[in-house]
């Protein structure tokens, strides 16, 4: 499969609060995760789909939050995806600290400054898959933040660029 190219993204969410019934308890950390295995599932309606390694950070946030963000990964982007795939990485909390971003009006998740497109999305359905979890989710907003240039692809186990 490393003979497919694909584009990259960043899926974030927000922990739920600690204390969902306390309007001022503390909001819960963001969640980021790069991601190559993305795609358009629907139109109508509209239905995106993202694969989850089975016991991860994300998989199992996502398994209590249902609301999460997408956001489509530029060329000039490829620090944030290789900050947000290492292995033993230090907290997300950090990882967020010099990246652009505003937080999404529905989810409140993190969208990328400068992504070539955003979503803001719902879980309709998760589906086991081996040792992935594909999260099919309903796409709650839609925005294109930047048209400058192309799109990070992932290949042959490294980033490139098209062209």
């Amino acid at each position: 499969m490393s003979r497919l190219a694909a584009g990259v993204v960043l899926v974030t969410a927000q922990e739920p609060p600690l204390d969902p019934d306390d309007p001022q308890a503390p909001r819960g950390e963001d969640v980021g995760m790069t991601a190559t295995a993305f795609m358009s599932v629907s139109l109508d309606p509209p239905l995106v789909l993202v694969s989850l390694r089975d016991g991860s950070r994300m998989d199992d946030l996502l398994t209590e939050q249902p609301q999460w963000a997408v956001s489509v990964l530029s060329e000039s982007q490829r620090h944030i995806a290789g900050r947000f795939a290492m292995k033993g990485r230090i907290s997300d909390r950090l990882l967020f600290d010099d990246i652009p971003y505003v937080r999404g009006e529905v989810t409140g998740a993190p969208l990328v400054g400068g992504a070539l497109a955003t979503l803001e999305c719902r879980t309709e359905q998760r589906v086991r898959a081996g040792d992935h979890t594909l999260v099919v989710g309903r796409v709650l907003t839609a925005h294109v933040p930047s048209a400058e240039g192309g799109p990070l692809t992932y290949f042959k186990g490294r980033y490139r660029q098209l062209g």
